[in-house]
């Protein structure tokens, strides 16, 4: 019983820790000395009442022209007026949004607008389903996982505010963007792993077995980049942030940082796995020795590596599935195919990703052979 109300304690302690972390980061302001106009306007929900298409041209695929709208207001100080809007079709097949009536979406207005003012369709309005699914995730992960799923809720929405209000902003401000995905990641792993194992032996084991892995997918990312010749340029939006002012931004460091950034989660996952089993294999076998519970690790990450591995290639082609495709449709040789910049880009994500998960395996069970063996 003392135990159990010990562990409370001890759970309570980390949440504290934790809420307490997020909200520290939440009011996070780090100036990256880009300073914007003051927006002329506010931009609001509404809903489509009619749509008028005689004013859009087909060609090909795709429509240009102007899309004419009746909206009515759905929040502010307009609610429920109801206003001409124009929707603008650049035959963007990516970009452009075709609006039929009883459509939620978000319009630009001008502050003092006027029902004889048109007003500037912007996009679907998403929020609310967005906060549906973040909410049933949510809630599906404090049913499963109880106490431990709440505790990963909360590494969950630490992460996000970390990426969003430190990784970002230092990185535009023109902080060496591998070194501060280096520090966001250590950090994030320190709050993630001993969040969820608790700040133990386990966790210990499993936090410098991720932080190795890490290590070693930022040193492969750096050499394999250079010697590829990436530049960085292959990631969506790059050469727009160039030209919004960021022009001194190193891409190819961008992509090298988000390289490890985007396999640390797989190779925690891969680190607490070894942990946990050398962690039960210990509690049950006091009397083996360190050189068996090494071995033993590295068994059960042999067991392990081969499904993490293939995760991470399915999950980067997935992102690039129609890349694919359209080279296959074109029937572009092996030797173009190989030494196109995306794809070889994406060759030197994956690789150095499952580098990164081959190594946090034995790493960590020499690590776990050390920290975790007690001999009765």
């Amino acid at each position: 019983m003392e135990s159990r109300r010990s562990k409370w304690q001890h759970d309570l302690i980390v949440i504290l820790v934790t809420v307490a972390a997020c909200t520290a980061v939440w009011f996070v302001k780090v100036d990256f000395g880009v300073t914007h106009p003051p927006q002329p306007g506010k931009k609001i929900r509404a809903r489509v009442l009619e749509v008028d298409n005689s004013g859009l041209t087909t060609l090909g695929l795709v429509e240009t022209g102007s899309q004419m709208l009746r909206v009515e207001i759905l929040a502010g100080e307009h609610k429920g007026e109801v206003f001409s809007a124009c929707n603008q079709l650049r035959a963007q097949l990516e970009l452009d949004k075709k609006f039929v009536p009883g459509d939620t979406i978000l319009v630009a207005m001008l502050h003092g607008s006027t029902s004889d003012v048109i007003l500037n369709a912007q996009d679907y309005y998403r929020v609310g389903w967005t906060a549906l699914l973040l909410g049933l995730f949510a809630v599906l992960l404090v049913i499963f996982g109880g106490l431990t799923g709440f505790n990963a809720l909360l590494s969950f929405v630490f992460s996000c505010l970390v990426v969003w209000r430190l990784l970002v902003p230092l990185c535009l401000k023109g902080i060496n963007p591998m070194l501060v995905s280096l520090v966001v990641i250590c950090m994030l792993s320190a709050v993630i792993i001993f969040l969820v194992a608790g700040v133990n032996r386990k966790g210990v084991t499993a936090f410098l077995g991720a932080i190795a892995g890490v290590l070693a997918s930022c040193l492969m990312a750096w050499l394999f980049t250079t010697l590829f010749k990436i530049n960085g340029a292959v990631m969506p939006y790059s050469l727009s942030l160039l030209y919004c002012g960021f022009e001194d931004l190193s891409l190819a460091d961008v992509y090298i940082g988000g390289i490890f950034l985007s396999s640390s989660g797989a190779v925690m996952d891969l680190g607490m796995d070894i942990a946990a089993g050398l962690t039960e294999v210990a509690a049950q076998n006091p009397n083996i020795s360190r050189r068996e519970l090494i071995w033993s690790g590295i068994r059960i990450g042999r067991s392990v590596v081969g499904t993490m591995t293939t995760t991470l290639l399915l999950a980067y082609s997935g992102g690039y599935l129609t890349l694919m495709m359209m080279f296959a449709a074109q029937g572009t040789p092996p030797i173009d195919f190989i030494n196109n910049p995306y794809v070889a880009s994406e060759v030197v994500k994956t690789i150095v990703g499952s580098f990164g998960l081959v190594l946090v395996a034995p790493l960590t069970a020499i690590i776990g052979g050390f920290v975790l063996h007690r001999r009765s």
